[in-house]
């Protein structure tokens, strides 16, 4: 049995061992390569000080004025600077994984014409019998340049190849295509008729010098010409020696020749202590047009698809009947994705695996099955903000036993210096509840520390990095992140339901070009899938999405679907028209040997594509004749073999039908999710979205008798109070707003030191004595020490004080309190930003976000007690100050710093935040403490 209990019960109350992959990494731009040895000692050292668990480099575009330290991608010096890392990451604890190119997608100016990226354009004549067609079969490519820099340029001044010419920090060419007489593909000549197209005549070897030679036969004939153009797609934010074409991801020699350069970089060092190749999201197509062509595709599709499509042309260019387009368009576009996932992912983890070394990769915006692009993956790695598309890679990753999944997190949440530690905090909690547990910051930039304030900085991140004033409390924030992925880290995911990613209906749609891709954050959103994700997601059922690759490998086994180790209870199918005949079948063998496989409104009406069509139509409809369906309470249901096949418009019905509970606490607005313990128990991440707190008794779907709870932010912990209320047991929990905790279960009744539950015993108590205000890091300088009251924004005080961005320390004695208290709770009000409190010298918490309150034992006050509260504000006040004096900080090639929001974009087309008013800094209103009566039983 996969899931047999290998650990026996404990009962104790454990935090994790912490490993180095627990703690998050972050993203490290090397900015043009400039890098130092002393430099990136002293990098490596701040990132090891404020807890993060590794890096992944990542080479992009250079600095001005550093043009003279600029190395080049993968030359000597290169690797010297990569190896020297390497060493000093592994001297000090930390990770490292490593981009598979300088910028993204996989290319650079070693990449030529013939392995770069292409696309098919096409010409059509029409012709009556006895006629020759007289135009020239002829393509001629339209010019096209494209730059990400501000300095401009015209194709006619552009060489070829792209690495011949000079200044190419400067230009940042994001797409070039010069004009030139495309190579001839294909030219064929379809009989036409009156529902279509019959006879097809390949013509190919009839033109001479752009003339057919050919009169046409009897009847009306449509000429079909097919050219191969370049797709132009250059490298982007690509840093010195890394410029050039993107490869030809549809082609295996494409991609080993790419990837020769770095065998040949690589030979001769020790690159023993790398973890892990990169590749960041697939966007060849973020450009004009779409690279939907290789060379082989002709061969490649009649291989997998069992025919010619040279005979199906009209129908490849939507200009059949509108079936035979959706059927042909569909097995041209599954032919994309498997060359994308053999000749492309697979082929780069097999030369990965060659040099020891696994790889990470983000398989989102590719026109390709993404589930299968992440599951071939070692570490599938997902970003954005939405639960349910953010269940795209963790469902690929469990369903096929991998442990971790990674994301890029916390990518530009707002705009530049909006965000705050809390920001973050929300955005990673979506991502844990998505099922990753290894995150990855976007990001920290290489910096050296000689830079002005405020560095070097990365266009599109929240920058952490230690130039940002709330570096002063990241360490204490990625404490929260380590102790949570510690927890997830652990064990196995534990989800219910299977969801079927079904794709047929949506390949088999045109759309505005030939391919369809599946960007981050709408992954689902075209898809009859969403609506059931959301379904399950908002109403509390755990789940995975499964492709019909992967659903080809479940297998059922005493009472339960098996998926590369990982337990689920059944399967759900939204809504389809269309569905593999492989995939339709695959479900009824699951049924037969005891699975229930529930259908939403109902079953596939027809399979997709025009491979063997009659015969897998035949086959489908023989398993339907089969089922015979009664109606029930909440659907129909048939039997099939030893299972049973549901029909329901209602997903509810999975109580019913399979045996789904939801998880009780999303009626009450918590959210979960759910690991699997080698010893049997569970995990829950239980997190309270909400701006109010919660108190009250929640059930959870586990059998257990007593349980213990982990404060992932205060490292709190203790037994939780349960009681049996009609034969189950349920959890009591207090949650503030936005507060997460662990809940860990254990079958066996214990007892211990109880989790810290309060009672409010009182009034609160309000701070009426002075306030000393003194800044102590940060600037552009420090302004004077104040003696205050009444406590406002610090920009309130001068103009000294609007522009600072840093830490500021407020000291107070805490009042007279009336009674004795078990715990009081300090509550700061309005904080801008992050705040840590320290009483009588000793440092006590950190809080990131509102509420901003914490407990403090009432034994720990003494009586004529310090307060001492550091409060970091965002780095926008200093950024404001230097844009309204024209300080030029922006100081980079390529994007040089793009606004996200529209409303902050200066005159010379970047951002600009001088017309920005200081943002609120520090404490604005007198803390309060309210006595608080621990609750002792259990």
């Amino acid at each position: 049995m996969e899931n047999s209990v290998k650990e026996r019960e404990s009962g104790q109350i454990h935090w994790p061992e912490i490993k180095q992959e627990m703690k998050p990494w972050t993203r490290w731009w090397w900015f043009g390569n400039a890098v130092t040895e002393a430099d990136l000692t002293a990098a490596l050292e701040t990132y090891k000080k404020a807890g993060l668990g590794g890096v992944e480099i990542t080479p992009i575009y250079g600095v001005r004025g550093t043009e003279d330290q600029f190395i080049s991608f993968l030359s000597p010096a290169w690797m010297d600077k990569l190896t020297y890392t390497l060493g000093e990451a592994k001297r000090l604890g930390l990770g490292v994984d490593l981009a598979n190119a300088s910028g993204w997608p996989f290319g650079g100016p070693w990449v030529g014409d013939s392995i770069a990226c292409k696309n098919m354009v096409s010409k059509t004549f029409r012709v009556a019998g006895g006629q020759r067609i007289q135009e020239s079969i002829k393509y001629i490519q339209t010019p096209l340049v494209r730059v990400a820099g501000d300095k401009k340029i015209s194709i006619t001044e552009i060489k070829a190849p792209i690495s011949a010419n000079k200044n190419l920090q400067e230009y940042a060419f994001d797409q070039v295509r010069h004009e030139k007489e495309l190579p001839l593909i294909l030219v064929t000549a379809n009989n036409v008729r009156p529902n279509g197209f019959g006879e097809v005549i390949d013509l190919t070897n009839k033109v001479v010098n752009g003339k057919l030679d050919w009169v046409a036969p009897e009847g009306e004939w449509m000429v079909c010409a097919l050219f191969e153009g370049d797709h132009g797609k250059m490298v982007e934010r690509a840093g010195p020696g890394g410029e050039g074409n993107v490869i030809d991801h549809f082609s295996a020699e494409a991609l080993n020749a790419y990837l020769r350069q770095f065998d040949q970089a690589f030979k001769g060092r020790d690159l023993s202590y790398l973890r892990y190749f990169f590749n960041d999201s697939y966007e060849v197509d973020d450009a004009q047009g779409e690279a939907n062509w290789t060379p082989a595709f002709f061969i490649a599709f009649e291989k997998l698809r069992g025919y010619d499509l040279k005979n199906h042309i009209p129908a490849l260019l939507g200009l059949d009947s509108a079936e035979k387009n959706a059927r042909v368009l569909y097995d041209y576009r599954i032919t994309i994705s498997d060359l994308l996932l053999e000749e492309y992912t697979k082929n780069w983890q097999t030369w990965a695996a060659k040099h020891g070394k696994g790889i990470r990769n983000q398989a989102h915006g590719s026109p390709a099955n993404v589930l299968d692009l992440y599951a071939a993956s070692d570490v599938p790695e997902i970003e954005g903000t939405e639960i349910v598309n953010l269940k795209s890679a963790p469902s690929a990753g469990h369903v096929t036993g991998k442990n971790l999944i990674s994301s890029e997190s916390a990518t530009w949440l707002n705009e530049h210096f909006e965000s705050n530690l809390g920001d973050v905090k929300t955005a990673v909690d979506n991502l844990w509840l998505a099922g990753v547990n290894h995150v990855f910051y976007h990001g920290t930039a290489y910096s050296p520390q000689a830079a002005k304030w405020p560095g070097w900085l990365f266009y599109a991140a929240v920058h952490f990095t230690p130039t940002n004033s709330l570096w002063e409390d990241f360490g204490a924030f990625n404490q929260y992140i380590t102790r949570g992925q510690a927890f997830l880290q652990a064990g196995k995911p534990s989800n219910d339901v299977l969801l079927y990613f079904g794709i047929s209906d949506l390949w088999s749609e045109p759309s505005k070009g030939m391919l369809h891709h599946f960007h981050s954050n709408r992954f689902f959103d075209e898809l009859s899938m969403k609506a059931c994700g959301n379904y399950l997601s908002d109403h509390g059922y755990s789940w995975d999405a499964i492709s019909d690759k992967q659903l080809s490998n479940v297998r059922y086994q005493n009472a339960t679907l098996l998926s590369g180790g990982n337990s689920y209870k059944t399967i759900v199918v939204p809504e389809t028209r269309y569905m593999p005949i492989e995939t339709f079948e695959k479900l009824m063998s699951l049924a037969d040997a005891g699975a229930t496989v529930l259908f939403y409104k109902s079953l596939p009406s027809d399979v997709p594509g025009l491979t063997n069509l009659e015969e897998v139509r035949r086959r489908m409809a023989l398993r339907k004749e089969k089922l015979s369906f009664t109606n029930g309470k909440s659907g129909q249901s048939a039997k099939c073999g030893k299972g049973q096949i549901v029909l329901t418009d209602d997903l509810s019905a999975l109580k019913n039908y399979a045996d789904v509970q939801p998880e009780n606490m999303y009626t009450s607005g918590l959210r979960c999710i759910r690991r699997l313990k080698e010893d049997g128990n569970y995990y829950y991440f239980v997190n309270n979205p909400s701006t109010t707190s919660f108190e009250g008794w929640v059930k959870i779907n586990a059998e257990y008798s007593s349980a213990a709870l982990y404060n992932l932010m205060t490292g709190t912990d203790g037994y939780a109070k349960t009681r049996v209320e009609k034969g189950e047991t349920e959890l009591f929990l207090q949650l503030k707003p936005q507060e997460s905790l662990v809940v860990e279960t254990f079958k066996g009744q214990y007892k211990g030191k109880l989790y810290p539950y309060y009672d409010i015993a009182g009034d609160p108590v309000a701070f009426t004595g002075d306030w000393q205000l003194q800044f102590i890091k940060g600037g552009p300088t420090l302004p004077p020490t104040i003696q205050t009251r009444e406590l406002q924004s610090w920009t309130n005080y001068g103009e000294s004080y609007s522009r600072f961005s840093g830490t500021a320390t407020y000291k107070t004695q805490i009042p007279s309190l009336p009674i004795k208290a078990d715990a009081w709770r300090l509550d700061l009000g309005e904080v801008h930003e992050s705040a840590s409190i320290y009483l009588n010298g000793k440092y006590l918490t950190t809080l990131f976000s509102s509420p901003y309150s914490a407990e403090i034992p009432g034994e720990l006050l003494k009586g004529k007690d310090e307060l001492e509260i550091k409060v970091s504000n965002l780095m926008a006040n200093r950024i404001i100050d230097l844009d309204k004096k024209g300080i030029q900080w922006r100081i980079f090639y390529n994007t040089n710093f793009n606004a996200r929001k529209k409303v902050n974009v200066g005159a010379d087309g970047k951002f600009t935040a001088k017309n920005w008013k200081a943002k609120a800094s520090g404490l604005l209103e007198s803390p309060t403490l309210t006595p608080l009566l621990r609750i002792q039983n259990y």
